[in-house]
């Protein structure tokens, strides 16, 4: 199993890497770490990307005028979900160079949405690390925030938890509430499953590398059950 090429990757996003080994490492998924040249998988550059993008989107958010801490909080979510960075993804065609096992291939491995949103936050770990702040600043702002309009018009900067909730209220009378019902994995890379109720009732749950996501998660999967969505 051979390392894809990154010319293609580096000509349609307008950076060459100083240190290849960094970008080969951010977009090798655990499934192929054994086969992996570069001694590693991405899931410690993607934990980096995910703060510096967030970063980054707040200070963009913040710089736009006076819109509140929630107004803000709820772009940002948009613009760093999983769905989003996943399109960005696949604008760039991320899949195509991604170092999976041949069982991730054969499950549909390049496709899937939380393996191309991972890997993009692995790269802009990369990026970071290998050209600093604001080389990666303008990689965001040309693939991720130019999108902030789109998302906006499509409704996308209305949380899973702010619409569940309203809806939950709005149609029940009831304001719905969360549980964490699984942990699993290590301190430094756990996974969490958290079901939302109405009451005494589950409605569904999700999953995630923090309670928060868990719950945006639930509260998604929640609103397609109820066909609130």
């Amino acid at each position: 199993m051979t390392q894809p090429s990154f010319h293609n990757l580096e000509k349609t996003i307008g950076i060459h890497f100083k240190n290849k080994d960094l970008l080969a490492q951010a977009l090798t998924h655990r499934s192929a770490v054994r086969q992996s040249k570069v001694g590693g998988h991405n899931e410690r550059f993607e934990f980096l990307g995910d703060a510096v993008l967030e970063l980054i989107a707040t200070e963009h958010l913040f710089s736009m005028g006076q819109k509140s801490e929630g107004e803000m909080t709820n772009l940002r979510s948009a613009l760093v979900n999983r769905e989003n960075l996943a399109s960005v993804a696949k604008d760039i065609k991320l899949g195509e160079y991604l170092f999976i096992s041949r069982g991730e291939e054969r499950s549909g491995g390049r496709e899937k949405d939380s393996t191309l949103a991972n890997a993009v936050e692995a790269l802009i770990g990369a990026l970071y690390l290998d050209q600093g702040f604001d080389a990666t600043q303008t990689f965001c702002h040309e693939f991720i925030l130019t999108r902030l309009n789109q998302l906006m018009a499509l409704g996308k900067d209305r949380d899973e938890k702010s619409l569940f909730q309203e809806k939950a209220q709005e149609v029940e009378g009831v304001t719905p509430h969360y549980d964490v019902i699984e942990e699993e994995g290590p301190d430094h890379d756990k996974t969490f499953t958290c079901a939302v109720f109405i009451g005494e009732t589950k409605v569904a749950t999700g999953c995630g590398n923090s309670k928060q996501k868990a719950e945006q998660a639930a509260a998604k999967a929640a609103l397609k059950k109820k066909g609130w969505k």
